[in-house]
């Protein structure tokens, strides 16, 4: 499976990037979910990797974020140790981010040193991942940013666009690990089964970037009832929204949000368990690819449940953060589908 030495070195290093995304993932989610995300309210790229040291350094960091709207009118009655709570979760997800940076940098100079990266293909993909990496660090102060004027929670627009950055890191590692574990020439023909897992990769796309606009508007709170919206299967109130605002409601507006969000979800219960089982039938000999759409197919099923749990539940962080990482894992599943379709190698069928 792997001929050259220098692939499973940097295929570990990857990895080791790829679980930190996942946990920058999980920790954003409960940091999000705790309201703990605009507690600190500066962004020192350097010197803020120290904590408060001292209840004096801790009293000025709290007097900074008294002046923010969230605690004038969310958090008014926060004392130092409410503060100190929601304060840890805001750290440790930036510690995460600046530990992210330190794994991927370190290692990519001593490669480049070594002389270990060896093809340019693959030195422009360690470049990009990089480079996302980076984009992904300011995107997220953009989006802190947002809250820290006038609003008492950050953009719905940022999140998402956060959300969809660490999905382009993620998903950009995870193909460059599949190309080193597993080298092979592109297949050719088999159009129409690859042009169905780039529909399924598309429409799991939008709904992450649903899931990143339900979250910033808040709208799992919305409706918390299954399979029907209160006692509607169409709320009314969508419909009157609509005719006075238009078809921005579709982005902006809580309950148009989550109606998209939840029926597109379960569009993919059905469609995807459905596609990826009869790939499954028809891989006998790929053992890869089978395993591939096996677990994709049980992920789906998996992540729709947690969907649900997570609105009857109104938004039981346990259930949410799970349902976030599970989507991520669910994309990287089908994205093993689509690329052991790509390629074939008889060497996955040992």
């Amino acid at each position: 499976m792997i001929n050259e030495p220098y692939r499973k070195s940097i295929g570990i290093w990857l990895i080791t990037g790829l679980v930190l995304v996942l946990t920058m993932v999980v920790i954003g989610g409960i940091t999000r979910l705790t309201h703990s995300g605009l507690s600190i309210v500066t962004w020192q790229p350097i010197t803020g990797i120290f904590p408060p040291m001292n209840e004096a350094e801790w009293q000025q960091a709290f007097d900074a974020y008294k002046q923010i709207p969230e605690y004038k009118r969310v958090h008014f009655y926060f004392t130092l140790n409410d503060f100190k709570h929601i304060y840890f979760w805001e750290y440790l997800h930036r510690m995460i981010g600046r530990s992210l940076g330190l794994v991927f940098f370190i290692p990519y100079i001593y490669f480049l040193w070594t002389k270990k990266i060896k093809t340019r293909r693959l030195h422009l993909r360690l470049l990009l991942i990089l480079g996302l990496g980076t984009l992904q660090g300011f995107a997220g102060w953009y989006m802190v940013k947002s809250g820290l004027v006038e609003r008492t929670s950050v953009d719905h627009w940022r999140l998402a666009l956060h959300m969809s950055l660490a999905l382009a890191v993620l998903s950009t590692i995870f193909w460059t690990v599949l190309e080193l574990f597993f080298p092979a020439p592109k297949l050719s023909g088999r159009k129409k089964g690859l042009n169905a897992i780039r529909w399924l990769i598309a429409l799991i796309i939008l709904q992450i970037i649903y899931g990143g606009l339900t979250a910033g508007l808040k709208a799992g709170y919305v409706f918390p009832t299954y399979p029907k919206m209160g006692i509607h299967w169409f709320p009314p109130i969508i419909l009157k929204t609509l005719s006075r605002q238009g078809l921005r409601i579709w982005f902006e507006y809580a309950p148009a949000v989550q109606f998209i969000h939840r029926w597109l979800g379960t569009l993919l219960a059905l469609i995807v368990p459905f596609v990826l089982w009869k790939i499954y039938r028809k891989s006998r000999t790929n053992k890869s690819l089978r395993r591939a759409a096996l677990i994709g197919l049980m992920l789906v099923l998996w992540q729709y449940s947690l969907g649900v749990m997570v609105l009857i539940s109104r938004v039981k962080i346990g259930f949410a953060v799970i349902h976030q990482l599970s989507a991520f894992l669910l994309f990287l599943s089908v994205l093993t589908v689509y690329y052991f379709m790509l390629h074939q190698n008889r060497s996955y069928e040992k």
